[in-house]
């Protein structure tokens, strides 16, 4: 009987090895920094960047990574980030890919016409944006006008202002119990893996809840 169940176990066991060789984890993470070109900053002129805007077009760089999509497959994608985290910005990333954590599709702004409704409204995962915050007040400057903020997955994770959710879609997203694919919760990979490299969440806050954006400061 013994060495019944011993032949068993290593039959079992050489599965589960070969069902590991077979499986394919796909190209490893890649990232590129790098200045704007000059062909960048003409197509941001005007767009996503405007003359008087707190950060000049030689403080920002364009990372060009990988990262996992909702069809698990791999994909290349772009953010334009202050230079000051474009670092720190590559490694939370890096930690998303490996944990598989999965991103709709990552462009800058402009491919939205710098509109920023536009681009949560297609799930668009994106950094630098010279705008105003959209909160109460005296109108300031987003952090994402500084290239020190990202959202990610605006549709899964919607910011809810007051009685409005942003985008408008993101409303079938607001209960937040269950941590469904591309979601940013307490304690999951994505949090995680920006806390890891210093940056904050939006999600936290008791009012106002922002759970797709992810800053340096806070704000």
């Amino acid at each position: 009987m013994r060495s019944f169940k011993t032949a068993v176990v290593a039959i079992a066991a050489l599965a589960a090895t070969a069902a590991v060789a077979d499986a394919k984890p796909g190209p490893p993470f890649i990232a590129h920094v790098h200045k704007l070109t000059p062909a960048m900053q003409q197509t941001m002129t005007g767009v996503s960047w405007k003359p008087g805007c707190p950060v000049g077009l030689d403080d920002l760089r364009v990372i060009r990574m990988r990262y996992r999509g909702f069809d698990a497959k791999a994909h290349m994608g772009m953010l334009i980030v202050n230079a000051d985290v474009a670092e720190k910005t590559v490694r939370a990333f890096g930690k998303l890919y490996d944990a598989r954590f999965p991103i709709r599709r990552m462009e800058p702004v402009d491919a939205y016409g710098g509109s920023d409704d536009a681009s949560m409204a297609a799930d668009n995962t994106s950094a630098f944006n010279c705008r105003k915050a959209v909160a109460a007040g005296t109108p300031s400057w987003s952090e994402h006008a500084y290239g020190k903020a990202i959202d990610v997955n605006p549709v899964e994770n919607p910011y809810v202002f007051g009685r409005e959710v942003l985008p408008p879609a993101g409303a079938a997203h607001l209960d937040r119990a269950a941590a469904k694919p591309g979601y940013a919760v307490a304690g999951g990979a994505l949090v995680k893996a920006f806390a890891a490299a210093g940056w904050k969440w939006g999600g936290a806050r008791k009012s106002n809840p922002d759970y797709q954006h992810f800053s340096t400061s806070g704000n």
